[in-house]
């Protein structure tokens, strides 16, 4: 009896997990619409490109920046250099006739303490935060700074598109188009719970105090919520990165994601007191710790069913299912097949293994605060 009650608990939480939540944000959504009044606004803008070794890709990046369709002394671009011990800073500096600016610091301490020097430096009053890998269209800065027109909006994310090795949109995967649908729900009821750290915008006030220790585009995020903001996705502002080239680099990406996404969630535990922030509590809970607790879930209905499997055949079917499913994965991962029967379960039980080895990580107290550049 006990061992049939977590089963049906435990599947009814993942459920809710991944698709409870976007359906009944919907459903709010009919209900409640808070749309962004955007503007044709040209606010002063600094550019921050975060950078660490990256001699191969920085004058890309540079170049795409240069060419934004913003008016002419109303962009500054500053590249802050985590220390890079390559060619990075020289190329940099290279461009200061065309007023790219470098910042860099004294000794490595990661991406959001680089972050931090360019913000100190900065002199905008929209901070924009891009990474060398992220491509822009030339409307990108343009499109991104219109939602600051309402004064209620803190921050702003970006929608994120893979492109192939040819430049071209490719297929960006049933995962990262759920996200995109559930980030336009958040925004369309209430606000995001965090934003895409390739590409976003904050208000310059809203940047100060910047922690070094914490992940910068989740925490802004937190920041804006705090003082009464709230952050948007703006569909029209496009952040174009190719994938990574090795799977194994792709898992230890989301594991460091995850980590640093968990220290930050682990400091604003306050912002679940639904009684001082209302939905976003709601919202704050059910997009990351129930995302966090799905592996533990997964287990737990895995051990139930093999317990209620013994006395009854209904439960046995099941079990046999889901042994199934994890064969199914199994062979995806193995293959690294792309077709929808292997990729799904594969991409399912990776990524919640993911959040397994980060939970280990986090109390083990990692912080993955410096980071290399991934191969892309």
């Amino acid at each position: 009896m006990i061992a049939s009650i977590i089963f049906w608990f435990s599947i009814v939480f993942i459920m809710y997990a991944y698709f409870g939540y976007p359906i009944l944000l919907f459903v709010l959504s009919l209900f409640i619409r808070n749309p962004v009044k955007k503007g044709e606004i040209t606010p002063f803008v600094s550019f921050i490109i975060t950078a660490y070794n990256e001699e191969k890709h920085i004058s890309g990046k540079i170049e795409n920046t240069l060419a934004q369709e913003y008016p002419a002394g109303k962009l500054e671009i500053l590249v802050a250099s985590d220390c890079s011990v390559d060619r990075t800073d020289e190329i940099v500096k290279s461009y200061v006739s065309k007023g790219v600016r470098l910042v860099r610091a004294k000794e490595r301490k990661g991406k959001e303490n680089a972050q931090k020097l360019g913000v100190d430096t900065a002199s905008g009053e929209i901070v924009v935060f891009s990474d060398v890998a992220t491509i822009l269209s030339p409307s990108g800065v343009r499109n991104i700074v219109k939602s600051f027109n309402d004064p209620k909006v803190g921050c702003v994310s970006s929608v994120d598109k893979f492109v192939d090795k040819e430049g071209k949109t490719s297929g960006e995967g049933a995962y990262v188009k759920y996200e995109m649908v559930l980030r336009a729900l958040e925004s369309r009821v209430n606000t995001l719970v965090g934003l895409s750290g390739s590409f976003f915008a904050a208000r310059k006030d809203l940047c100060s105090p910047w922690a070094t220790d914490l992940q910068s585009d989740f925490n802004t995020l937190i920041n804006s919520v705090k003082k009464g903001y709230r952050g948007v996705c703006d569909q029209d502002a496009v952040g174009y990165y190719s994938d990574l080239t090795e799977n194994k680099q792709e898992f230890r990406r989301k594991v460091r994601t995850i980590v640093r996404g968990m220290r930050v969630f682990m400091r604003s535990i306050p912002l679940l007191n639904i009684f001082r922030y209302g939905l976003f509590s709601w919202q704050f809970c059910s997009h990351k710790l129930c995302r966090w607790i799905v592996p533990f879930a997964m287990m737990a209905i895995f051990v139930s069913n093999s317990i209620a499997a013994k006395g009854s055949r209904f439960y046995l079917f099941f079990f046999v299912l889901q042994c199934l499913f994890y064969v199914i994965a199994g062979i995806g991962v193995c293959t690294q097949s792309k077709r929808l029967l292997l990729k799904v379960p594969s991409f399912f039980v990776i990524v919640n293994v993911s959040i397994l080895v980060a939970w280990c990580k986090y109390i083990k107290g990692d912080t993955f605060i410096k980071w290399e550049p991934s191969a892309r």
